[in-house]
């Protein structure tokens, strides 16, 4: 029957379905309630600035335990908030629904009526968490844009203040690469910015915690390749510059240098322009390289051949078409390369635990290995955790495999993903454990080092490889040690487990007074699959905006602008869904400062259209141009 509507009568015809509804979102509320109650110690211990994020977070999990989609239609059919947009202030949002649901069905003279405030109350906090965590807001972009470091931020000044003065609200450094000598100059530069541009900007450091890591594989003879540049039909078009410097005192190469030997001295004194320089390659193949250029002790040539040389390899100088044998010396040490392992799918692989080289294997006629190569881990605690059957990722997932046997003294792995012509293992490539209960403590000893420099020096700190509530409570137990419990803790969602235990990660992080959450979707999408990373860092949304936690979106945002100098579709897309977050880091790259004028424009313009899941319906330009 259709709904009719009569003068100060409420709706006939759907009354019951309205009392159904009514009856079901109560139902809900219930269970909002006594969740809240069950937890009822745990939040009174909290600061009295997040015990209202708190119950606002248990509500939303209480209402997401339900599959509300069949409610929502209905609600949606009466014109009523579907729940959709609830995160921020759940119970105010299901009061007023329920209000509404019982003035429509008579239940209430005054069911209509209901306090509106409330409704601004989760915004409000987020806003409020958010400043305190990241610092004010920038003027016109509610969004804040951090940077990862580069090494030369610690020596070059112009970089940073070029950073700062083209958006960059947060610096970030990663304690994991330099030191505190290099990070220090960074936060120092930092500061000289901050006083010329008149621009705040706070500092979050990254605790590397642990890092579990392929280790060494067998070195073998360093070789130097010089490769002109060529057209598609094999034709030479830009020569291959050499450096040439002396074995007893090398100098940095030239910038348009792309391969740099060592010679003797006395040997690069005698050269002059225009002198052909003779070899055989590593192949055998005759090779030469021209003279062309003094640059102080040192000179330049170039050759429009590819060829590959090694250490001892022997060099003759011809000069005006003589050659004499008292001009020739041998190239200097090239440092040795490490050795990598091709994998294909069906291989096998063992981790050993050691930090020793293993040998690298050989393989048959038919391309198989005689026996499985094998390599070690950084952390052979790893030995006692794993089980048979569990999925492990190397390098950033571009290698995947299933664990077939396990014990302390060896682990073997059956290759399921890499491409068929092989992927290459080097060392020093990160591991991923996505299916084993790791028993390997977040914070380090190296880290319990750190924290002092941190503390003194650092806004945040971020906090890797977090995966329990334990894991918060340690840090912050150590952070009062130091006497700087009020320093902000920004928790790194980068393992499946941490994903899993975000709202107990939340509830113990929020006994700090600063808390804020990174998806670091990189480690993530190893983790739990890259098909799931779009539907995962939406959750991380959902959860965070819920406890009015700001969130930190992370990891290969315009990675290619950065990069390489070029933007694509895909990733300015990337970039304009991170308006939902309350900051987006970028990483470090050649073109990092074009990367963050173009990461501020998109924001800016993108929070003109939407600001979290809502949109903002602003005029249209082209609605305005229909037809007039």
């Amino acid at each position: 029957m259709e709904l009719e509507l009569s003068a100060g009568r409420p709706m006939v015809g759907t009354v019951e379905q309205l009392k159904e509804l009514f009856d079901h979102l109560s139902s809900i509320r219930a269970q909002m309630a006594s969740l809240e109650q069950q937890f009822g110690q745990e939040i009174y211990d909290l600061p009295e600035a997040h015990r209202a994020s708190a119950k606002n977070l248990l509500h939303y999990l209480a209402l997401r335990r339900h599959d509300l989609r069949p409610l929502q239609e209905q609600l949606a059919s009466f014109g009523l908030s579907s729940l959709g947009r609830s995160e921020a202030q759940v119970s105010a949002t299901l009061d007023a629904v329920l209000r509404v649901l019982s003035c429509l069905a008579g239940q209430r003279s005054r069911a209509c009526e209901h306090e509106r405030s409330e409704f601004n109350t989760g915004r409000w906090l987020l806003e409020k968490n958010t400043a305190a965590l990241l610092g004010p807001t920038p003027p016109g972009r509610s969004v804040r844009i951090m940077v990862t470091m580069p090494s030369e931020a610690a020596s070059d000044y112009i970089l940073v203040r070029e950073l700062l003065a083209s958006g960059m609200d947060c610096m970030r450094v990663n304690a994991a690469h330099d030191d505190e000598v290099a990070w220090a100059r960074m936060i120092e530069n930092l500061r000289r910015a901050e006083r010329e541009v008149g621009k705040p900007c706070t500092v979050l450091m990254d605790a590397p915690g642990p890092k579990l890591r392929t280790g060494p594989t067998e070195l073998v003879p360093g070789v130097i390749k010089v490769n002109p540049k060529r057209d598609r039909l094999g034709n030479v078009i830009k020569t291959a510059k050499i450096w040439l410097t002396s074995i007893e005192n090398p100098e940095p190469a030239a910038p348009e240098a792309r391969a740099v030997l060592t010679v003797p001295a006395d040997w690069l004194s005698a050269l002059a322009a225009e002198d052909r320089i003779k070899f055989f390659d590593v192949r055998g193949i005759p090779r030469s390289m021209k003279v062309t250029t003094p640059v102080g002790s040192n000179w330049l040539a170039e050759s429009d051949q590819t060829s590959y040389l090694i250490s001892e390899t022997l060099l003759q100088v011809v000069r005006n078409g003589v050659s004499d044998t008292r001009s020739q010396c041998r190239i200097g040490p090239i440092p040795q390369s490490s050795q990598p392992i091709i994998l294909k799918p069906g291989d096998l692989l063992e981790l050993l635990p050691t930090q020793d080289a293993c040998n690298s294997p050989v393989r048959d006629e038919h391309g198989q290995y005689l026996q499985p190569p094998a390599i070690g881990v950084t952390l052979p605690e790893i030995f006692s955790d794993v089980r048979l059957g569990e999925h492990i990722w190397f390098d950033d997932g571009k290698i995947g495999g299933v664990i077939r046997a396990a014990s302390q003294n060896k682990i073997t792995i059956e290759i399921t993903k890499a491409r068929a012509k092989g992927e290459k293992l080097r060392p020093d490539r990160g591991i991923n454990l996505p299916d084993t209960e790791l028993t390997l403590p977040a914070l380090t000893d190296n880290d319990v080092a750190l924290l002092p420099f941190i503390a003194r020096n650092a806004d945040l700190l971020g906090y890797s490889f977090v995966r329990r509530a334990s894991d918060v409570h340690l840090l912050q137990t150590e952070l009062a040690k130091i006497g700087n419990a009020d320093l902000g803790i920004v928790l790194k969602i980068e393992t499946r487990r941490a994903f899993e235990s975000l709202p107990d990660l939340i509830l113990a992080a929020m006994r700090s007074s600063r808390v804020g959450v990174m998806i670091a979707r990189g480690d993530l999408a190893v983790e739990c699959g890259y098909e799931r990373t779009g539907e995962l860092q939406e959750e991380i949304m959902w959860i965070a905006e819920a406890a009015h936690v700001p969130v930190i979106w992370a990891t290969q945002v315009l990675e290619n602008l950065a990069k390489g100098g070029q933007l694509s579709r895909a990733e300015i897309t990337d970039a304009a869904m991170a308006e939902r977050a309350e900051c987006v880091m970028l990483n470090k790259g050649p073109y990092m400062i074009e990367a963050v004028k173009v990461l501020d424009d998109v924001l800016r313009r993108m929070q003109r259209h939407q600001t979290k899941k809502s949109a903002l319906l602003r005029p249209l330009s082209i609605a305005s141009r229909f037809r007039q």
